[in-house]
Parts: structure tokens; sequence; C-alpha cells
């Protein structure tokens, strides 16, 4: 095998099933490696190493014994400190659970705990996952392993640094604004956003007392080195729910991808959106990676749209609001009209309009007005479905540029330079928001580096429930651009 933390989950499984690596050995692995290269990225904030190797030592007896095994027996994993985790302190990144130890699991977590997997360790977020950098006041910031200076993005930043680095064997993250897309894009590995509802999200912490119900938008997927790690552990963690379980089952439709290549794949491209510049060198990447398709027979689209990308934002920002609202308190939205004056050549006429200001109303937004704006929702779901009869998937950007440089200034106010211009940090959240409100599955993967070595991905975005189509262009795309490289020691 390659080096241990280079290796795929799909791999390490099977070498512990094949007894030629045991889940002891493989735990004390990834541990000495956190003990090592973790103080310069601050990825894993909690550890559980004694129950862990207790655990990995009863695993390594059942592969002993030739009991039955699950598709991740014996694999030790980190878990994103957003989703609780029996017996392990889970906070959410949040003062207000710095000491909470959960007595359940969250549904993912159960899920990947039943097939297997021994969680040893927890990941990094900012408070509440309300922000697309990873900082909070228990555990301060955690850094790119790509260059120490920059964001891994959030919320699920840790998590993406865990893999990245090789703390563990895969990681579970959550995604309500880009939380699984934006990480995986900085940190070049790969990541999928499940289609809405196909993954319990129960056990997510968003705020004090927060796990017993499940967000709108919000979705908990995975994140791994491999796309066939991202196909292993969607079919491990996806499915109804408790509640649902006695009397539903889910089943997938099988990929779109003809004979199980890209020939006669029908392609939709859309990098070019006046409304969300993108970085000219990102552009370059990401059309390079959608004509290396093309060249295996794929026919691209670069001019039909599904949907006006304006629109679908406002929507995103109006839903998102009302979504992430338990966790919001008023001080945290008293920067919002600063916004305008920042940026006048991104807001409207009417600085009531600037998204930020629709955000900060919407959290209060009556149910009825938030029913007429569901209802507006379902008119782009079905524009979506329509489009999708004339093509198989979506390529797009993640964000507009690579990893933003690590900021002390608060997600409301803070800027990026995208071509030498600046513009607000919301606009990291654009395409993955549009995508997201809509409930569409989306997968992540690296498709090359920038001069300055930093990773670029690219959403692969299907029909809804089309999880396995999106999968499969993203194999396929990772083996032609190399995928997963580890970052520098």
């Amino acid at each position: 095998m390659t080096d241990l933390g280079q290796s795929t989950a799909t791999d390490l499984a099977a070498a512990i099933r094949d007894k030629r690596l045991g889940s002891r050995e493989l735990l004390d692995h990834f541990v000495e490696t956190i003990e090592r290269r973790n103080p310069a990225v601050n990825a894993v904030v909690t550890l559980d190493v004694d129950r862990a190797r207790a655990a990995a030592g009863a695993a390594d007896e059942a592969v002993a014994r030739g009991d039955e095994l699950g598709p991740l027996h014996g694999l030790p994993v980190t878990i994103k400190d957003a989703l609780e985790t029996a017996g392990i302190r889970s906070t959410g990144g949040a003062t207000q659970l710095a000491d909470h130890v959960p007595a359940t699991d969250a549904d993912a977590v159960a899920r990947v705990k039943a097939a297997g997997a021994i969680v040893f360790a927890k990941t990094n977020v900012p408070p509440w996952s309300g922000d697309n950098q990873t900082f909070n006041e228990l555990f301060g910031a955690t850094r790119n392993p790509w260059d120490l200076t920059r964001s891994p993005g959030g919320s699920s930043g840790g998590p993406a640094v865990s893999v990245a680095c090789g703390f563990t064997a895969f990681e579970i993250g959550t995604d309500i604004g880009g939380s699984i897309r934006m990480p995986a894009h900085y940190t070049g590995i790969c990541g999928h956003k499940p289609s809405f509802g196909i993954v319990g999200s129960r056990g997510y912490l968003d705020h004090e007392g927060g796990g017993l119900t499940e967000a709108d938008v919000n979705v908990v997927g995975p994140l791994a080195r491999s796309v066939g790690d991202l196909e292993l552990l969607l079919d491990v963690m996806s499915g109804p729910d408790r509640h649902r379980a006695p009397a539903w089952r889910l089943e997938l439709p099988p990929s779109r991808v003809p004979g199980g290549g890209p020939g006669g794949l029908r392609v939709g491209v859309w990098w070019d959106e006046p409304a969300c510049p993108l970085d000219g060198e990102v552009a370059a990447l990401l059309a390079a990676a959608a004509d290396l398709l093309a060249g295996e027979g794929a026919a691209l689209d670069d001019t039909s749209r599904p949907v006006g990308f304006v629109e679908s934002v406002d929507l995103f920002f109006t839903l998102i609001s009302a979504a992430i609202s338990p966790s919001m308190t008023p001080e945290m939205w008293e920067g919002a009209r600063g916004v305008e004056a920042m940026f006048p050549e991104a807001a409207s006429p009417d600085p009531d309009e600037h998204p930020m200001l629709r955000m900060a109303r919407s959290v209060a937004i009556r149910h009825r007005d938030w029913l007429a704006v569901d209802a507006a929702r379902e008119l782009l779901r079905r524009r979506w479905a329509a489009w999708f009869e004339d093509h198989d998937v979506l390529l797009c950007p993640v964000t507009p540029t690579a990893a933003l440089p690590l900021s002390d200034v608060d997600s409301v106010t803070r800027t990026m330079t995208v071509n030498g211009a600046t513009r607000p940090n919301m606009d990291n959240m654009m395409w993955p928001g549009a995508i997201g409100v809509v409930y569409l599955p989306s997968t992540v993967v690296p498709v090359g580096r920038t001069a300055a070595g930093l990773p670029v991905g690219v959403q692969i975005v299907g029909p809804f429930l089309g999880d396995r189509t999106t999968l499969a262009v993203a194999a396929r795309l990772a083996e032609l651009t190399g995928g997963y490289v580890p970052p520098p020691a």
C-alpha cells in the first residue's frame, strides 16, 4: 500500500478485512500523524484515543474470528465537531457547548459506526458552522495545508484538512451554503453534497438545543480522498430516517453515464456569470477540465441556462436566513447595512435590496411569507428538472477563487479580491447557494492547481436524486486530472 495517510478508505477497509493491516495499527498511525502535523494546521480539536484503541482491538479480534464485517469495519475516523458523537465532546464550535458530551450519535455518525467505523477525534468548525472560514474562540483557526496563511474554507474546514493531511480514513461534513464543497475545493480533496433529504441530518449542532430537527437546505455528506470513497460512504449514510424506516426504502436511480464513460454525455457548462466574476486562473483550469470530458466524447453546451443566476441566489439568501435563524443573534446582523456603503457597485439602487440586507430581514420572516418563497423555489426546481431532460450534468464553479487568506474580519464585512477588484465575501456563497437551495446533488473533485500551488475544484451538478450520475462523472474527471494529491509535508 501507499502511505496509509494517502490511501483511500476503500483500500484501507480491504486491507483490514484481508488481514494485511490492523485497525489498531491504522489508528496508531493516524494518532502519530496528528501529533506531528496537527499543530501547524489545527484541524483536530478533541481526541478520544483510549476508547478508540479498545474498539480497534475488538475490531481486529472480529477479523481474526472470521466474523461478518461491515463495509467500514475497523476504519478509524475523525468527525466534524458540529455532529453529535456519543461520549465525545461535540461543541459545534460554540462556547455555549464547550463541555457538551452527547449521549447519542447524529444520524450519519450512527450509520458509519454501524458499518464498522471507529470515531477517535473531532475536527474544527466555526461557531454553529456559520462562516466560510474555520475559526472559533474555543480552538482558534484552522489553516490550509497548501498554504498556512490561507483558509481551508468553512464550515467543514477541520474535516477537509483532516482528510487532506491523512489524519483520518474519511470525514463527514455538513453543507447548507457550501460547507462541504468549498473546503473540498480549497484543500484539494473530494466532497459530495447529496440530494436534500437522502442522508439524515438530525444531530447537527447549529444552536443551543439543536440536533432534534432538520434544517431546510442543510445536508450531511462525505469528504474523502477518492470518488470511490464518496460512493461507498453515500451508500452507507443514505436511507430513510428513524421515523420513515419502518415503511420507506431509498433506491437512487442508476448513473446516466453511458457505458461507464463520458462518450455521449450531455454536459452543461456555466462559468461566465456577471453577478459573480470568476478569477481568470480558476476559470482556465475549469475550462480545461471540461475540455478533457469533451475529448472523450462528451457534448458540451455553454449557452443554455436552466435558471437565472441572480433569482436563484436571491432565493437562497432569503431561505438560508430563515434556516439558520436559530443560531443568529441581532448583534450578528448589525453590520449588514454597512455592506451597501462598502460595495456600492454590488448593491442595487435600493440599498434594502442588497442580499445581506435581505438576509437580515429574512431571519425573522413570517411563515406565510416563507411559504410564498418556498413556492417560488418549487418553480425553479421544475425548471431545473426540465433542463436536465436534455442535459446529464452541469459543470460550474465552487467559488470565484482558490483558497483565500485567513482574515480576522467578520464574515459580513470581509472582502476578497477577484481579478484585482474588491468583492464581498458573500460571493463565495453564490454558486453553492444557487445549487443547494433547489436541493440538487453536487460532487466536487480537484481539477488542478494555480500558479501559486493552490488546489481548484469543480462542481458537478446533477438532477435531483441523480447522485450516482454526478459521482460517476466526478470519478472519470478525477482520473483525467489526477485527483487528490497530498499537500506539502
